[in-house]
């Protein structure tokens, strides 16, 4: 039997949509007001999906507040009240979109679950916009 167990969590960031190939024309056309000079921000909210089969001792699929710890040193602590475009590493060289941002946080939280436990998440850019990503 597999179940999925959830957990909500929420940072702010700045970016700017721009591709350095497109001159600023077309950026500007392109991405609009996303493409702005000093950066844009928003509120994200992060939902994070872990499935698989209940431990039969622990009766958990993961322990939430670890699940919690994760979501916190490797999402939060890196993304909250940064520009993504300038501080952090994985946006050097890739354009911070809300699908580009999802797969990102999914490889990193990957990389701290077990490998039996499947992942998905959720990136929320606005309350009507949001990106969902499974590793597929």
């Amino acid at each position: 039997m597999e179940i999925a167990v959830s957990r909500k969590a929420h940072f702010n960031a700045a970016h700017r949509l721009h591709v350095k190939e497109w001159d600023d024309e077309k950026n500007k056309a392109f991405f609009g007001n996303c493409n702005n000079l000093n950066y844009h921000g928003h509120n994200y909210d992060l939902i994070v999906t872990v499935s698989g089969e209940i431990d039969p001792v622990s009766g958990f699929l993961i322990d939430m507040k670890v699940l919690g710890a994760i979501i916190h040193e490797e999402i939060e602590n890196r993304f909250d009240h940064k520009n993504l475009n300038m501080d952090c590493e994985a946006f050097k060289e890739l354009n911070p979109t809300a699908e580009n941002i999802a797969v990102v946080i999914w490889n990193f939280l990957r990389n701290r679950l077990e490998k039996h436990l499947k992942l998905k998440v959720i990136l929320y850019e606005t309350e009507r916009n949001f990106v969902e990503y499974n590793g597929n």
